[in-house]
């Protein structure tokens, strides 16, 4: 079995859910593929079903499913293998125990006006929310917190996804992980 002997590193793509973060990460898998490079993508929705498939969304529940999600992508940069979090984590806690545990780690804030993102909620999280059906919705009931250093901003409002992914791989590039 052949060890990949190149470094990982890890991309958090964050902001409020429906801001964009899952477009951007498809662009820039379709722009890192196409230099070579194989990436995991860690999207919470996914990992929430297999880690807690009945999540509280309590602060305790979400502390431990961050840090699950930090260490299974540090455990692929550590292997080499590129990571690209999908998640909204919406405290900063939870995506600065990523970047102390990932040496090589860049942090996107995938920004977009609350009202933009209710608008494209495919999902219907904030129809939920608004509705009471549900009490932990990031920027309606909780809390999202964002970066106070992101190491990128998108404006997913105003930008293209695959421009914006172009300027992701513009940062990773300027740090070496490319």
């Amino acid at each position: 079995m052949a060890v990949n002997t190149e470094p990982g590193f890890a991309v958090w793509l964050t902001g409020l859910p429906s801001s964009g973060k899952s477009t951007l990460a498809a662009a820039l898998c379709k722009l890192l593929a196409a230099r070579g490079v194989d990436v995991a993508v860690l999207e919470s929705d996914v990992l929430r079903r297999v880690l807690t498939p009945n999540p509280t969304y309590s602060d305790e529940g979400r502390e431990t499913f961050y840090g699950a999600m930090a260490y299974i992508g540090k455990l692929f940069v550590h292997h080499g293998v590129p990571v690209i979090f999908d998640a909204t984590a919406n405290r900063r806690a939870y995506r600065d125990r990523a970047r102390r545990e990932i040496a090589r780690f860049v942090e996107v804030y995938v920004e977009c006006p609350l009202e933009v993102c209710i608008a494209r909620d495919a999902k219907g999280i904030y129809k939920r929310g608004q509705e009471g059906a549900t009490n932990y919705v990031p920027g309606l009931q909780a809390a999202y917190e964002p970066p106070e250093h992101p190491d990128l901003v998108i404006r997913a409002d105003r930008e293209d996804p695959e421009e914006a992914a172009r300027r992701v791989i513009a940062e990773l590039s300027a740090r070496n992980y490319l």
